[in-house]
């Protein structure tokens, strides 16, 4: 984990923060229910640190009430004092959220070398927050102290112990971060314990054993924190950053060893490759190590918190993230679907609704029977009792796929094309008689695309012309024009991502002989489908998704076919 900037304590390399309080900030309910184990999240200060993330201070309260949602004790706010941006958020957050499980932490460093504690400007800040609970960043590593602070071992634990009573003083909950701590309990071991009993003897409720630079793993940080645990009776939490990639790892060997307090963040935010996730932590606390750690029902909301705080960081929700990602519960091959098809628990780990999530067959040239009767009724088509159709829908999916299309990322695509065999029918919504598309370069080096489509539906001839940025938004223009007043649904339509790729030709050549794929996906408003469509060029990919995605969008709203 990362600290904010200041030459207070050198290159303050600040650790994650956590801890409850009754107090002014984070609302009378505020703090967890069972104080016995703590989930702290950190992703308003050290997640904020992940590259491409910068949060404004409504961004930071959004996510605070997301984070309040889900259950956590404690909700780290950032470094008042230090700041500007935290120091309003602290301000703003007293007056514009009421917390119902969290209390807010304000996150700082011990006092200045050879200062008392009272005198310190910063440590004053983080009292004026409002903050119930305050996360001090200690150096825990002989040389950072040495290096970093320049100042000596004892002075080190001094500022700990006069840092901590002060705040304590204050009426504040205390929580310290040993920053460095696994690197500097291997240099030296002793002096590394010896900030944790400092720590806890001045009056922290928990001492925090940071892996700042993520390089440990699950038996080295089993054995320091049994032994720490041992030999200073402390409270004990766990800060992991995922350098290694076992930084939820690092966190439940921390839990089997005696911690009771857990740092994460948010999807995994935070500094270079990021923190512990809060999200599989959290779920395996609750349905692996059967801990209630956060409220009754809040585990079911895990995905759909987890989304929405990826949206308010503007970062696209990763996939393949454990428990919440779109495809943790998706199955794609044929051997998994047969066994799904007798008991889904034969491929899954848990049941995707305890967690907010689905079950997904992917369709692809992997596919079995099994795979698409279960696809099939996942859309609500039920194909079960009809083996030929089912033997139709395998042989057309793996003949598309060998021409390059891919029903995995494009189920509106392949829900028509199984409504198709099952119907004995085309939905086709109009017959295009032709279409074009001209680009037009002007002498201010600008460019206007143009496009006409001529087509027939409901037994009317239709022209019509749109102009465009490019010859296929030209193209999607002027269908609309020509199809809306004849299907005003479509209005509510909206494409909005496009994606093109050149597939090897024969023998897997490129150039002339390649073709080409697109997918669109397209939004009503209410619910994203995705569209394919492969073909010798890209005007022609794109418009054959197109077709598919008016199509779609037709079906969903109960419109039936003219043709």
């Amino acid at each position: 984990m990362s600290s904010s900037p200041s030459a207070r304590t050198g290159e303050p390399h600040g650790e994650p923060t956590g801890g409850p309080a009754g107090g002014p900030a984070g609302g009378p309910a505020g703090g967890p229910t069972d104080d016995s184990f703590h989930v702290f999240d950190t992703t308003l200060r050290d997640g904020a640190q992940r590259e491409g993330i910068n949060l404004t201070v409504a961004d930071k309260l959004s996510i605070a009430r997301h984070l309040d949602d889900f259950g956590v004790g404690f909700i780290e706010g950032g470094w008042p004092g230090a700041n500007p941006r935290d120091t309003e958020f602290f301000a703003r957050a007293q007056q514009e959220i009421t917390l119902r499980h969290a209390q807010l932490v304000a996150f700082g460093a011990t006092r200045r070398a050879g200062a008392r504690a009272a005198d310190d400007l910063q440590v004053k800040a983080l009292v004026e927050s409002g903050a119930p609970v305050i996360t001090l960043v200690a150096k825990s590593h002989d040389r950072h102290v040495e290096l970093a602070l320049r100042t000596t071992l004892d002075e080190n634990l001094a500022m700990v112990r006069d840092s901590v009573s002060y705040l304590v003083s204050k009426g504040r909950r205390v929580f310290v971060d040993c920053e460095h701590f696994f690197d500097g309990y291997k240099a030296n071991p002793e002096y590394a314990k010896s900030v944790v009993r400092a720590a806890s003897e001045a009056g922290a409720d928990v001492v925090i054993l940071c892996d700042t630079n993520g390089g440990m793993l699950p038996a080295q940080v089993t054995a320091i924190v049994s032994t720490v645990l041992a030999d200073t009776g402390a409270r004990l939490g766990m800060h992991a950053q995922d350098d290694t990639g076992c930084a939820v790892a690092n966190t439940l060997a921390a839990v089997d060893a005696g911690a009771t307090h857990v740092q994460c963040t948010a999807n995994g935010y935070g500094e270079r490759v990021g923190n512990a996730n809060l999200f599989p932590v959290v779920a395996a606390l609750e349905l692996k190590y059967a801990k209630k750690v956060i409220p009754e029902g809040a585990l079911a909301e895990m995905t759909r918190i987890s989304h929405a705080i990826a949206e308010i960081v503007n970062l696209t929700p990763s996939t393949h993230q454990p428990y919440v990602g779109v495809s943790a519960f998706a199955h794609k091959a044929g051997l998994h679907a047969s066994a799904i098809k007798v008991d889904p628990d034969l491929y899954q780990h848990i049941a995707p609704a305890l967690v907010g999530n689905h079950m997904r067959m992917l369709v692809s040239d992997m596919a079995g029977r099994a795979s698409i009767e279960l696809k099939a009724k996942e859309l609500g088509v039920d194909i079960s009792g009809d083996p030929e159709l089912v033997g139709r829908v395998v042989k057309r999916v793996k003949e598309r796929e060998l021409q390059g299309y891919t029903y995995e990322a494009a189920d509106a695509s392949f829900e028509l094309l199984l409504r198709e065999e099952a119907e004995g029918r085309t939905r086709r919504y109009f017959r295009i008689e032709s279409r074009r598309a001209i680009v037009e370069d002007r002498p201010d080096g600008t460019h206007i695309t143009e496009a006409t489509v001529k087509l027939w539906a409901k037994g009317e001839r239709i022209v019509a012309t749109a102009e465009g940025n490019g010859p296929v938004n030209a193209l999607d223009r002027a269908l609309r024009v020509a199809l809306e007043r004849i299907y005003p649904q479509l209005a509510r339509l909206e494409l909005v991502d496009y994606k093109v790729r050149i597939l090897a030709g024969k023998h897997g050549k490129h150039g002339t002989s390649s073709s080409t794929r697109v997918l669109i996906s397209t939004t009503d408003g209410r619910q994203e489908w995705s569209t394919v469509s492969v073909a010798g060029n890209v005007i022609a990919a794109s418009w054959g998704a197109l077709e598919e995605a008016y199509a779609y969008g037709l079906l969903r709203a109960g419109v039936e076919p003219a043709e």
